[in-house]
């Protein structure tokens, strides 16, 4: 997250943050994601909240348990979240931005 809003800023690029860990994220925007880009790219497999899950909420994983999940712990959707005319990306690199905005 740090990495992708010092490189917006230094770029001089508006942008929107919605800070989903801490305001949270409603069922409408979570789906529309996983429309532009699927529940499996979203859901941070990685991170600390995805290793304190249960083995069996790990083994069963699918898209409707992956919903319930990210909207009960927005936290272990990957971050940072972006979205530019119509298409999603997720995680940062300084080469995909350079080229959306470039």
């Amino acid at each position: 997250m740090k990495k992708a809003r010092k490189w917006l800023d230094a770029h001089n690029l508006d942008y929107q943050f919605h800070n989903f860990k801490k305001e949270g994220l409603d069922n409408t925007t979570l789906r529309h994601w996983i429309n532009l880009a699927g529940w499996e790219i979203l859901l941070n497999r990685r991170g600390m909240m995805w290793r304190k899950l249960s083995v069996h909420a790990k083994a069963g994983i699918n898209e409707t348990s992956a919903i319930e999940i990210m909207l009960e712990t927005p936290s272990i959707i990957k971050r940072p979240v972006l979205e530019v005319d119509g298409n999603l990306y997720v995680g940062f690199s300084e080469e995909r931005y350079g080229e959306l905005f470039g």
